[in-house]
C-alpha cells in the first residue's frame, strides 16, 4: 500500500489571500503546497464579488497592518498587473463633502493620507470638484491618484496559474470538514478526500473563524456577514461618471458609504449599502441559514454591536427595500441622478469580525499557533493587499519550517 501524499504546507482556501500566500511561499523554496477551495472555482466569494478597487492606503490609520500592507500592496499589485498583462488603470479618485460637519473627517483623512506617504495628493475646491467629475456636486473634496480599478478575479486565476507552474496544486470542491493530529501530521478532512500536511494555513474567509476552532484555537471573535448590495448606472447614464466618486466616510462605521466606481470590465457600479446578512454566503434577500443565524444570535458580540449601530443599520436595511432611499444617497454626490438610471447589479458578502465586546475588529488579525496561521479578518483592502500580505504569512511560514 502506498504512503499517503504528505504536503509541507495546505492553504485553506482559494480566494485572494489564500492564492497570494501560497505563490509567495513558492517563490521563496520549493515546497510541496496544495490549495483547498470549498467552491468549484478560485475567487467564488469576497474576492470575486467586490467592486474591484485598487485603494492608495488613505483611510487607515497610520501604523496599522491595514496601511502598511495597503500602501506596500498597491505598488505590488500594480506591478504584478504589468507584468502578467491584466487589465488594470491607475485613473485616482476623489472623496467629496456634500456638508460643513463633513470636513473635519476629510481633514482628517488627507492626513492619513500624507503620514501613509501617499503622493499626488490634492485638496480641491467647489469649482475643482468639477474638473474631474463634472457631474459630481461638494463643498470640499480631495484627489487622490494613486487610487486604480481591477478585475480581482482575473488577478487570482494569475495567482494560481503561477501556483500550478512553481509545482504546487489546487483542489477545488475541496471544503474542509474536520482536523485532526497524527504524530507530527496535520490531517484534514474534505469533501475531496483526506489532505495530509505539515503545516497549515487558514485563509477560509467567511467561515475563517469556523477552521479555527475546529483546528482547536479560539479565534476570540466571530465572523459576522454582512452583504454589499450594488446597483448600476444604465449605459445612457454612465457619463455621469468619470472615475471613482466617493463620500466622506462615517468614522463610526467600517464601510465607505455608497459611492461610484468605474469597472475595468466596463459600466459604473453604485453602492453599496452594508445590510446584516442571514447567511454566511447569503447574496441575496433569500438566503437564509439557520445555523448562521443562529449562531449570530446567540453570539452576545453580536448584540452588544446591534445596540450601538442599530440607528444605522436600519437605514441600511431600509436603503436596501427601497430603490428610492437608495437614490437620494446617490443624489447626495450627483443630483443629476434620477430613478430609472440605475438598475439591479450584484452583491458581495463581508466576513466582518466581531468581538465578543461588540466591537467590530478593524484592523488584519493574523493568529499564530502550533504548526498553523489563521488569517481571521481580512476585510478591504485585502485585495489590493494581498501580495504584501501573502508575502508576510509566508516568511511566517518559512521561519518555523525551517
Amino acid at each position: 500500500m502506498d504512503k499517503p501524499k504528505i504536503f509541507d504546507v495546505a492553504v485553506i482556501g482559494g480566494g485572494i489571500i489564500g492564492t497570494s500566500t501560497a505563490l509567495n511561499l513558492l517563490k521563496l523554496k520549493k515546497l510541496s503546497l496544495v490549495v483547498l477551495e470549498s467552491e468549484n472555482k478560485l475567487a467564488a466569494h469576497q474576492t470575486g464579488n467586490n467592486s474591484g478597487v485598487i485603494h492608495s492606503g488613505l483611510y487607515y490609520k497610520p501604523g496599522s497592518l491595514k496601511a502598511i500592507n495597503c500602501v506596500t500592496g498597491r505598488e505590488m499589485m500594480y506591478k504584478f498587473c504589468e507584468e502578467n498583462n491584466i487589465r488594470h488603470e491607475h485613473c485616482g479618485k476623489i472623496v467629496v463633502a456634500t456638508s460643513k460637519n463633513e470636513i473635519p473627517a476629510l481633514d482628517e483623512l488627507e492626513r492619513r493620507g500624507k503620514e501613509n506617504k501617499l503622493l499626488g495628493m490634492k485638496r480641491l475646491s467647489k469649482e475643482e470638484i468639477k474638473e474631474y467629475e463634472p457631474h459630481a456636486t461638494g463643498i470640499d473634496g480631495l484627489f487622490v491618484p494613486e487610487t486604480g480599478i481591477v478585475d480581482y478575479t482575473e488577478v487570482t486565476e494569475t495567482y494560481g496559474k503561477i501556483i500550478e507552474q512553481n509545482g504546487g496544486e489546487i483542489k477545488t470542491k475541496s471544503k474542509f470538514i474536520s482536523f485532526q493530529k497524527d504524530g507530527t501530521d496535520l490531517i484534514l478532512e474534505t469533501t475531496n478526500g483526506e489532505v495530509r500536511t505539515k503545516f497549515l494555513v487558514n485563509c477560509g474567509g467567511l467561515q475563517s473563524d469556523r477552521v479555527a476552532r475546529a483546528c482547536g484555537v479560539d479565534p476570540k471573535l466571530q465572523i459576522v456577514p454582512f452583504r454589499g448590495e450594488y446597483y448600476k448606472l444604465k449605459k445612457e447614464k454612465e457619463y455621469l461618471v468619470k472615475n471613482l466618486i466617493y463620500p466622506v466616510p462615517d468614522p463610526n462605521f467600517p464601510f465607505l458609504g455608497v459611492h461610484f466606481t468605474r469597472m475595468i470590465e466596463g459600466g459604473i457600479e453604485a453602492g453599496p449599502n452594508a445590510v446584516l446578512a442571514f447567511k454566511r454566503e447569503g447574496y441575496t434577500h433569500k438566503d437564509f441559514s439557520f445555523g448562521d443565524v443562529s449562531q449570530m444570535f446567540f453570539y452576545s458580540g453580536f448584540w452588544k454591536m446591534a445596540s450601538k449601530y442599530y440607528k444605522m443599520g436600519m437605514g441600511e436595511f431600509y436603503r436596501s427595500f427601497s430603490k428610492t432611499a437608495f437614490v437620494k444617497a446617490l443624489q447626495k454626490l450627483i443630483p443629476e441622478i434620477g430613478f430609472d438610471d440605475i438598475e439591479p447589479a450584484g452583491a458581495g458578502v463581508r466576513a466582518q469580525a466581531l468581538e465578543s465586546n461588540g466591537k467590530l475588529v478593524d484592523d488584519f488579525r493574523i493568529v499564530e499557533a502550533e504548526k498553523m496561521i489563521h488569517v481571521l479578518n481580512a476585510p478591504s483592502p485585502a485585495a489590493t493587499a494581498s501580495l504584501s500580505i501573502g508575502k508576510t504569512i509566508a516568511h511566517k511560514i518559512m521561519e518555523r519550517l525551517i
